[in-house]
């Protein structure tokens, strides 16, 4: 097997790795589900910050890291951008574990499925990239499913147009902000733990921490299942193709899927599966369409 091969197939696993992990979140946060989602937020955010230190601490990394953080603060477009997604990023966490605790977890799934197309939206609108016609297929059939959705709801899916939209723009801003997945996990935990660890203080879970106590094993270890993932699909990202990503993509939001019908046993009707097919056509149409582009792309180079 070449160095290549080897490459390629580290790439797979850790890509692989990233979105098995991000699917059965769910199951994590259901454990945690007696505790105000704002604590687990702030725990998570705090445990998070101390884990990602731990890892430039063995790895060695604090001149690169130093290096990152000067290069992002001396460019206040790039401050103001990893500053509005350190917010964006606290919002899609609060979100996901509310959504868990209240039984929302279909909702969260169908906002990681809408999300890669919300991305091309985004890049439309902000990056310059143009619609082909079969992306804006793949639209028009999400958004019909989304209508589905809130005929069903008898409201608008806030949760997962919340999910999806956080999570985009907070991808936006870490593509045009360079900074490397570890420390940019890094300087968005450490710009919010202040407030994480303010808000802690005043709740009586915070200072009366007992390390025999499961949930608080739990809540610790929080801040390592969030840093986990990030570094394996950051390790995936460098080595596998962008259609490939694409594709492992769909794998979390399906595993919630499944958790949130046969698992949670939330309700689940024929709108809703109707729903979820118009998401699931204009994914397969979308996919379709980036594979094509990226091998004209490989053709014309």
């Amino acid at each position: 097997m070449t160095e290549e091969q080897n490459q390629h197939r580290m790439g797979v696993m850790a890509g692989l790795g990233a979105y098995l992990l991000w699917g059965v979140f769910p199951i994590y946060w259901k454990f945690l589900d007696h505790i105000d989602p704002l604590v687990v937020l702030a725990h998570r955010v705090v445990w998070s910050l101390i884990f990602v230190l731990l890892v430039i601490i063995v790895s060695n990394q604090f001149k690169r890291t130093n290096q990152e953080i000067k290069a992002v603060f001396t460019n206040w477009r790039a401050g103001l951008g990893i500053i509005l997604a350190s917010f964006l990023i606290s919002i899609n966490w609060y979100v996901f574990i509310w959504a868990v605790s209240n039984e929302y977890v279909l909702q969260a799934s169908l906002g990681y499925y809408i999300n890669p197309l919300l991305n091309v939206l985004l890049a439309f609108l902000f990056l310059q990239e143009r619609f082909n016609r079969k992306q804006i297929t793949a639209f028009v059939l999400a958004f019909i499913g989304v209508l589905c959705m809130t005929f069903d709801y008898g409201s608008f899916p806030w949760v997962s147009l919340i999910l999806a939209t956080s999570f985009g723009l907070y991808g936006l801003i870490k593509k045009l902000v360079k900074v490397s997945s570890l420390v940019g996990l890094f300087i968005e935990t450490l710009i919010v733990s202040p407030i994480a660890i303010i808000f802690l203080v005043q709740t009586p879970i915070g200072p009366a921490l007992q390390v025999t106590n499961s949930t608080t094993w739990l809540l610790i270890g929080g801040g390592v299942a969030t840093a986990i993932p990030l570094l394996l699909f950051a390790t995936g990202a460098k080595r596998i193709s962008l259609s490939l990503i694409g594709f492992l993509q769909y794998i979390a939001p399906t595993i919630m899927f499944i958790l949130g019908v046969f698992v949670y046993k939330e309700p689940f009707n024929w709108v809703q599966l109707l729903a979820f097919g118009f998401i699931w056509s204009g994914l397969i149409v979308f996919t379709s369409a980036s594979r094509k582009r990226e091998i004209a792309h490989k053709v014309a180079s």
